[in-house]
C-alpha cells in the first residue's frame, strides 16, 4: 500500500508540474484515433456486409437446377433458419399482337429476406418500398414489358397458361444477377401460380435459388454440413462469389481500413517511445533520490510502471470515449451515403481499443523506463552520470511481436503483416545507415557554410545520436501518410476506372453475322457508344495435354465451375484493351491453333504455355496450344472471356455475336426499337447492377477519405513528440549561446534551418522507403498496378521541409524566449 501511495504521489506531482502533458496527449490522440477507426471499421464492415447480403436477398443461398431434397430444409428450420426460394426462366409473352422474351421469376412470400423490392403504381413517379413480393394472381412486371406489349396497370398478363392481373411496376430488386433470365425484362409473380402457368415442364431450363438467413453461429454450421451434399450442379453463393466485382471492391476497402489501421499504431508507437524517452531522461535526478533513500531497482521500475498503468487506463477510458465520439460524427456526416440501417457499435471493438491502448504504451514505453531502473545512486553528486543503457532489444523485440499481433488482428492478413513488419524493419535499417552517410557528407559542408547555417546544421551533427531518431521518426510518419494517401488515391482511381459514367449498362446477344454491321450502324447514328462486336462459339473445355479435364481440377475451384458448362468462345487479331499480359506473347500474325487462358483459371486447372487444350464443340472436338495467359478485369462491363483463340482456329464453326452499349435513362423506351428491328437479338440490361455497385463505391470512397484524417492528426502528434524530445538540451544551449554573445534573431534562423534541413532528409528518405514499400504491397498484397509517382515525391520534399521546419520553429520558441539567468538558476 505504501508503494501504491508513493506512485499515486508522484504521479499526481508529475501531472500537476506537466510532465506527463505530451504523454498524455499522445496516447489520447493514439487511443482515440485506434479506437474510432477500430470502431468505424468493424461497423462498417458489418454494415457493408449486410448490405452486401442485400445482393443475394439472403444471408447464404444455395443455386440449383432443380429443387433440392426436403432433409436439407428440414435441417435449416432445426437451425432456426428462415428460408425463402425463388425460380427464375425465360418465357415468351403475347399480347396484342405482340411478342417478348421476359425473365420470369417466381417467389415465396417470404421473398427477401434480406433487403427490400421497390414498385410504383399509378402516378408513375412515388417509389414504394416492399418486403413481400406478389400475391396469387397478380404480376409485377418492369415498364418496358408494358410498352413492348401495349400494356397498362391493371391489364391481364399471361404467362404460360397462367391469366395473371398486372398490379405494380417493379423498379428494383435486391438479386439481381447477371444472367438471361435476371436480365431479360422482368415479370415477377408468386410461387403459388408457378404450377398453373404449366410452363415448368419435363426437361425445362429453370434455375431454383433457395435462401436462408439467421444468426451468423447457424449460418456457419449450416454452410459446413451443407457442402460435401452438393452435387457439381448445385453451389453456395456469397458475395465474393456471386458478386466478384463487388467482392473485390469489398476487399480491398477492407484490405484499406486495415492499412490505415496499422498506420495509426505504428504512428502512436513512434510517438509515446520520443515522449517517454524525454519524461524519463527528466526523472534521472529524482530517481537517483530514491535511490539513495533506500529503494531497490525493482521497486523503482514498479513505481514508474504502476503510474504508466493508471495514466494508461485513465487515458485509454477517456480515449475510449472520444474514439466512440469520433465515429459517431463520422457515421452522422456520412448518412447520406450510407444504408438507412447501419450496424449498432461493437462493445468487442471498444474493449480491443482500450487493449490496443495499454500494449501501444507499455510496448513502446518500456524500454526508455527501463533506463530509470539503472539509475545509479551516485547521480546525486555526478549530474554528468548517466545510467547504462537497458538491454532493449529484448523488449523492442517483444513490442515488435506485439505490433505484428495487432497488425494481423487489425488485417487478418498475413502477407499484409509479414510485408509490412519485414520491410518496415529492413527499410529502417537502411534509413539508418543512410542518415548517418548524410550527417558525415555535412560535416564535410561546415566550414564553408556562413554562421546561422552553420549553428543550424552543427547541430544536427553534433547529436548524431538524437538526429538520427528524430530522422527516423520523421521519416516513419512520412512513409505512413504516403502509404495512406497513395493506396487511398489509387483505390478510388481504380474504382472510377472500373466504372466510368459512361460504362456500359446493356448488353447485346445472339447478334447473327449477317446483322452485325447493321447493329453497328444503328448504334453509331443513334449516338449510342458501344464496345468491341465479339464472335461467340459455345463451347466446353474437356482434355489438357489428353487428360481428362474432370481429373485434374479440385472441388469447389474456380475451374470446376468452369469445365462444368459451356464457356463462351471467341477470337481476336487484338488484344482488349482491359487485358493485361503476364506470360506468352500475343499473336502477331495469323496463325491458327492457338489459345490466350485468363490467369486465375488457367492457375485452378493447373495450366501453362505449350499445353494443349481439347474443346467440344457441337460434335467436334477441336485442340489448340496455349500461346498466352492474360488478366482480365471482369468489372469493367464490357464483354470478357476465359479463352480467347487465333483467327481462323474457330472457323467452321456457328457463332454469334456479343456486344455492350451505354444507354441513357432517357432514351430507354429506344431498347423497344431496337428488338423489333433486330428480333433474333438478346438484349440484356445491367444498368441496376451498376446503380448498386455504385453507390456501394460512393460509401467506401467517403469512408477512405476520413480514415485518412485519423492518420494525419495521429502524424502530427510524432513531429511535435519528437521536437519536445529535445527541448531540455536546447533551451540550455540556446542560455549558453545567448550568453556567449548570439541574439535572438541568429538562434531563430539557425533553428529554421536546422529543422529544414532535417524535414528535407526525412522526406528524402521517406520516399526511398514508400516507394520500396509500395511496391511490395501493391504486388503482393493489394494486387493494384504500380506506378512511380514524381510529382507526389516533390510535394513530399517541399511539404515536408516546410510543415517540419515550422513546426520545430514554433515548437522551440521557447528557447529564445526565457532569460538566461533564470535558466542557470534553475540548474
Amino acid at each position: 500500500m505504501n508503494r501504491m501511495h508513493l506512485a499515486l504521489r508522484l504521479l499526481w506531482r508529475d501531472a500537476r508540474s506537466g510532465e506527463l502533458g505530451i504523454l498524455l496527449l499522445a496516447l489520447i490522440i493514439a487511443v482515440t484515433s485506434s479506437t474510432a477507426i477500430s470502431l468505424f471499421a468493424d461497423r462498417l464492415h458489418r454494415t457493408m456486409t449486410n448490405q452486401a447480403a442485400e445482393f443475394l436477398a439472403a444471408d447464404l443461398v444455395v443455386t440449383s437446377p432443380r429443387p433440392i431434397p426436403e432433409h436439407w430444409l428440414k435441417k435449416a428450420r432445426e437451425l432456426n433458419l428462415r428460408e425463402a426460394n425463388t425460380a427464375e426462366f425465360s418465357s415468351v409473352l403475347i399480347e396484342n399482337d405482340e411478342m417478348l422474351l421476359a425473365g420470369v421469376k417466381a417467389v415465396t412470400d417470404s421473398y427477401p429476406l434480406r433487403g427490400y423490392l421497390k414498385t410504383i403504381t399509378d402516378d408513375y413517379m412515388t417509389e414504394t418500398i416492399r418486403h413481400q413480393g406478389p400475391s396469387p394472381g397478380k404480376a409485377w412486371v418492369e415498364k418496358r414489358v408494358l410498352s413492348a406489349l401495349k400494356l397498362q396497370l391493371g391489364d391481364p398478363l399471361t404467362v404460360g397458361e397462367k391469366r395473371l392481373t398486372i398490379e405494380r411496376i417493379v423498379t428494383y430488386e435486391p438479386d439481381k444477377r447477371g444472367d438471361l433470365y435476371s436480365l431479360s425484362p422482368r415479370v415477377m409473380i408468386n410461387a403459388a401460380d408457378l404450377a398453373a402457368t404449366r410452363v415448368i415442364q419435363p426437361g425445362s431450363h429453370v434455375h431454383y435459388f433457395f435462401q436462408f438467413s439467421g444468426a451468423a453461429p447457424a449460418l456457419l454450421e449450416y454452410n459446413r454440413w451443407l457442402k460435401p451434399l452438393l452435387n457439381p450442379s448445385q453451389r453456395l453463393m456469397d458475395i465474393h462469389e456471386d458478386r466478384p466485382e463487388l467482392g473485390n471492391a469489398l476487399s480491398r476497402a477492407e484490405r484499406y481500413l486495415g492499412l490505415s489501421s496499422i498506420v495509426v499504431i505504428v504512428i502512436a508507437g513512434v510517438a509515446i517511445a520520443m515522449t517517454t524517452r524525454r519524461y524519463s531522461e527528466r526523472h534521472f535526478d529524482a530517481t537517483a533520490i530514491l535511490r539513495c533513500l533506500g529503494c531497490k531497482q525493482h521497486e523503482v521500475l514498479w513505481l514508474y510502471l504502476c503510474q504508466f498503468l493508471l495514466l494508461g487506463i485513465v487515458a485509454s477510458v477517456i480515449a475510449c470515449g472520444l474514439g466512440w465520439l469520433a465515429q459517431e460524427v463520422l457515421f452522422h456526416l456520412l448518412r447520406n451515403l450510407l444504408p438507412a440501417q447501419v450496424a449498432a457499435p461493437g462493445f468487442f471493438a471498444v474493449i480491443f481499443g482500450f487493449m490496443t491502448g495499454l500494449a501501444i504504451l507499455f510496448g513502446f514505453a518500456l524500454p526508455p523506463l527501463l533506463r530509470l531502473k539503472n539509475v545509479p545512486p551516485l547521480r546525486v553528486l555526478r549530474r554528468d552520470l548517466q545510467p547504462l543503457p537497458a538491454s532493449a532489444w529484448l523488449v523492442y523485440g517483444l513490442a515488435l511481436l506485439l505490433i505484428a499481433v495487432l497488425i494481423w488482428r487489425y488485417t487478418e492478413d498475413l502477407k499484409m503483416t509479414a510485408t509490412i513488419i519485414g520491410g518496415g524493419l529492413l527499410a529502417t535499417l537502411l534509413l539508418g545507415l543512410l542518415v548517418y552517410a548524410v550527417l558525415v557528407q555535412l560535416r564535410r559542408l561546415l566550414p564553408k557554410l556562413r554562421l546561422s547555417w552553420r549553428f543550424g546544421l552543427q547541430n544536427l551533427i553534433r547529436h548524431a545520436r538524437s538526429t538520427t531518431n528524430q530522422v527516423l521518426a520523421f521519416s516513419i510518419t512520412l512513409v505512413a501518410m504516403i502509404l495512406s494517401l497513395t493506396v487511398r488515391t489509387d483505390l478510388l482511381n481504380d474504382w472510377q476506372r472500373q466504372l466510368p459514367d459512361n460504362a456500359p449498362n446493356h448488353f447485346a446477344l445472339n447478334i447473327f453475322p449477317e446483322q452485325k454491321d447493321a447493329l453497328k450502324r444503328e448504334l453509331e447514328e443513334q449516338n449510342i457508344d458501344g464496345s468491341r462486336f465479339y464472335p461467340v462459339v459455345r463451347g466446353r473445355l474437356v482434355k489438357i495435354n489428353g487428360v481428362a479435364v474432370q481429373r485434374i481440377v479440385s472441388k469447389e475451384s474456380e475451374g470446376e465451375r468452369a469445365t462444368h458448362r459451356d464457356l463462351s468462345l471467341t477470337w481476336a487479331e487484338t488484344m482488349p484493351e482491359e487485358n493485361k499480359l503476364i506470360a506468352g506473347q500475343w499473336w502477331d500474325s495469323v496463325k491458327t491453333g492457338l489459345v490466350s487462358i485468363e490467369a486465375k483459371l488457367a492457375k485452378s486447372l493447373k495450366v501453362g504455355m505449350g499445353d494443349q487444350l481439347t474443346f467440344t464443340i457441337g460434335s467436334r472436338q477441336m485442340t489448340a496450344t496455349v500461346s498466352s495467359i492474360r488478366e482480365v478485369q471482369w468489372d469493367t462491363m464490357k464483354p470478357n472471356f476465359y479463352m480467347i483463340f487465333s483467327p481462323g482456329t474457330l472457323d467452321g464453326f456457328a457463332s454469334t455475336y456479343i456486344t455492350s452499349f451505354y444507354l441513357p435513362e432517357e432514351k430507354k423506351n429506344y431498347l423497344n426499337t431496337l428488338v423489333k428491328n433486330h428480333p433474333g437479338t438478346t438484349i440484356l440490361e445491367v444498368d441496376l447492377i451498376l446503380k448498386q455497385f455504385k453507390s456501394i463505391l460512393a460509401q467506401l470512397t467517403e469512408a477512405v477519405n476520413f480514415l485518412l484524417y485519423f492518420a494525419l492528426a495521429a502524424g502530427f502528434t510524432v513531429l511535435f513528440a519528437a521536437i519536445y524530445s529535445t527541448l531540455d538540451n536546447r533551451i540550455y544551449e540556446g542560455a549558453l549561446m545567448r550568453t556567449l554573445g548570439a541574439n535572438r534573431r541568429l538562434l531563430r534562423k539557425a533553428h529554421l534551418l536546422e529543422f529544414a534541413a532535417l524535414g528535407l532528409i526525412s522526406a528524402m528518405l521517406s520516399i526511398v522507403m514508400s516507394e520500396g514499400l509500395l511496391l511490395s504491397l501493391y504486388h503482393f498484397v493489394l494486387h493494384l498496378d504500380y506506378r512511380p509517382d514524381v510529382l507526389q515525391w516533390a510535394v513530399t520534399l517541399l511539404s515536408g521541409g516546410l510543415f517540419i521546419a515550422l513546426a520545430g520553429y514554433w515548437g522551440v520558441r521557447e528557447v529564445v524566449r526565457k532569460s538566461p539567468m533564470r535558466i542557470f538558476r534553475e540548474l
